[in-house]
């Protein structure tokens, strides 16, 4: 490696083999992946750089990625005791805390080595300078550790491909001498708000924040001030309880305090959710409010204004956790708030309205939330995906087609409780068998089409026995599909295959629709402005549905939307306390977010 940082000019005009040797270090005694990866020169950015080296690993046979694993060290192993490991893997197993354990952490270290080898035959690979590369604590280690040696061996041998990805990508920052700065600061915005959970919960050391909640509420008192720390004109809490923060347009600069008469110029709105399900991960909808929180930092502290304004709402509540309403806080946004939502109750017995008073707030000034489209140019959504597909393609950014349509229903079927060792297999009419078959066929019928998806989360026998055929079986159904058409010819098709199946078995059902959502594609204007941005950072475009509702579901009955995805760690686990994101990857979706406004006022200029 070169002593003085690297520039990707240099990195761009010096020879093959020169260029090959100043990268050799970011994998593993594995050069050939820099060198094969080089021939798409030039590169635009270190993005478009790291990822074209992941492409190489991920298009090279299967012996040559066991090659690249074995090809690292053990953690905290012979290698790092003899003092064989190279450089860099020094430093990050020194970083980790890993050199300075104790005996009987390295003792439990090398058990699980052994353990790991032994199970899958390549050695246990783990990014320890972790998400914001400042490194992984050694309980953080061994619990991951712990966890993956459960795994299945092809997931475990692409988690060790992608690990060794994230150790590139952080050699590659050393090695440029650069950070994501502001992936960083992003980072911790994230750590910090987590501090504020339900009593209950942080006593487990468990993330929960339910609408209207006191750690819902403190967590809308520290945006409100975050924002207007970043520079924002205004930041208000409303009816509802979300929290809005205004950078007014250049046209309005002078005259931000709404002077009588004043017209305003049109405004982009963006924000997402910072409610949370029960013990949920940090960065489901907070992504979204902190990205754009950012950029409205970065342009106060530019001193620059745009041709329009940016309306950043924190909203209050998404995930239907505390009440059945879903969607409240964003529904206030569109009008489509119901007053009879006023009248829910949580389990303890407090109605909406209630909580609503109790935080403060007056429930008679929710319809005057409504927006007026007119005054707005859209409706634009950054969240981390929820989902395995961006980590499986080692690609940071994903463009969202369309959020897809839903319906969900609550179903029972009813045959007949009998003796298990005495009724005839033959003889049977039993009710779970019955569901269990629509299950599987459910399973198949959602993956013939491709994109669609089907699901049964609940199943139950009421006053199950061991020794009694079931009598009662009641079961949910979940169908998801890109658009309307998709999902009514899906669940028409799951519909009639429980008809033909309960007919053969000799069972009843009872079926009740619950929720029935339409899709919201993405408009194509803000989809292709969103392409634009990413392809600008030299990063491959990759289209994808939300299976997941989002704020821009509902904001897409009032305005044109469209969102951004970006890559979870850790599979995209979501609504997990495993839910994780990189700091390179946040700093990732604010530049793109950043080139979509440039792009924009060059748009309205």
């Amino acid at each position: 490696m070169t002593s003085a940082p690297l520039t990707l000019h240099a990195l761009n005009t010096a020879s093959l083999e020169q260029a090959t040797a100043w990268l050799s270090g970011l994998y593993e005694h594995s050069p050939w992946i820099p060198q094969t990866a080089l021939a798409q020169r030039p590169f635009r950015t270190l993005a478009q750089l790291q990822v074209a080296m992941a492409q190489v690993v991920s298009a090279a046979p299967h012996s040559a990625q066991l090659g690249l694993i074995r090809a690292h060290p053990e953690l905290a192993g012979k290698a790092m005791v003899d003092k064989n490991l190279t450089a860099e893997s020094a430093n990050e197993q020194s970083k980790a805390g890993l050199t300075r354990c104790t005996a009987e952490e390295f003792a439990h270290i090398h058990q699980l080595n052994r353990d790991y080898n032994a199970r899958f035959g390549f050695p246990f690979i783990l990014a320890v300078r972790g998400p914001r590369g400042t490194g992984l604590t050694k309980q953080d280690i061994i619990t991951t550790f712990e966890r993956r040696l459960h795994g299945h061996p092809d997931f475990e041998r692409e988690e060790c491909l992608r690990n060794i990805h994230r150790i590139a990508e952080i050699r590659l920052f050393d090695l440029f001498g650069t950070q994501p700065v502001q992936g960083d600061a992003l980072w911790d915005w994230h750590e910090d708000l987590a501090r504020h959970s339900e009593p209950a919960f942080a006593d487990q050391g468990q993330l929960t924040v339910t609408y209207l909640t006191d750690a819902h509420r403190a967590c809308a008192a520290q945006l409100q001030q975050q924002m207007l720390a970043c520079g924002f004109d205004s930041a208000t809490i409303d009816a509802v309880g979300n929290v809005v923060g205004r950078y007014e347009s250049d046209s309005c600069s002078r005259t931000i305090h709404g002077l009588e008469g004043q017209k305003h110029a049109q405004t982009l709105m963006t924000g997402s959710h910072f409610d949370t399900v029960r013990n949920g991960g940090k960065y489901d909808g907070r992504l979204g409010i902190y990205v754009p929180m950012a950029l409205v930092q970065q342009l106060h502290a530019a001193q620059r204004r745009l041709p329009f304004g940016i309306e950043v709402v924190a909203f209050a509540e998404e995930e239907g956790q505390r009440f059945k309403a879903t969607f409240l806080a964003s529904s206030a946004i569109t009008g489509n708030f119901q007053e009879a939502w006023l009248d829910q109750t949580d389990a303890d017995g407090i109605t909406l309205r209630q909580a609503v008073v109790h935080a403060g707030l007056d429930p008679a000034d929710i319809p005057a939330l409504k927006r007026d489209p007119a005054h707005y140019l859209g409706f634009v959504e950054v969240h981390i995906e929820q989902g395995p597909v961006l980590n499986g393609l080692n690609l940071p950014l994903g463009i969202v087609t369309s959020i897809n349509a839903g319906v969900r229903f609550q179903g029972e079927i009813t045959g007949m409780a009998s003796h298990a060792g005495t009724t005839p297999m033959g003889q049977r009419r039993d009710a779970a068998a019955a569901v269990a078959e629509l299950i599987l066929w459910v399973e198949q019928r959602a993956a013939a089409d491709g994109d669609s998806v089907g699901t049964v989360g609940i199943l139950q026998v009421p006053a199950g026995s061991i020794n009694v055929v079931p009598g009662r079986c009641l079961f949910s159904l979940d169908l998801r599909a890109p658009t309307n058409t998709q999902r009514d010819r899906l669940a028409a098709d799951v519909l009639a295959a429980l008809e033909a199946i309960c007919a053969r078995r000799g069972v009843q059902h009872r079926l009740a629709e619950t929720m029935r959502a339409s899709a919201a594609p993405c408009a194509p204007a803000w989809q292709a402005r969103w392409e634009a941005a990413v392809t600008s950072l030299g990063l491959p475009l990759h289209r994808m549905p939300s299976g997941a509702g989002h704020d821009a579901m509902q904001m897409h009955t009032c305005m044109p939307q469209a969102m951004l995805f970006v890559r979870g760690q850790n599979s995209g686990i979501s609504h997990n306390p495993l839910e994780s994101t990189t700091s390179a990857d946040m700093q990732l979706a604010l530049e793109a977010f950043t080139r979509l406004t440039d792009n924009l006022a060059t748009e309205l200029s």
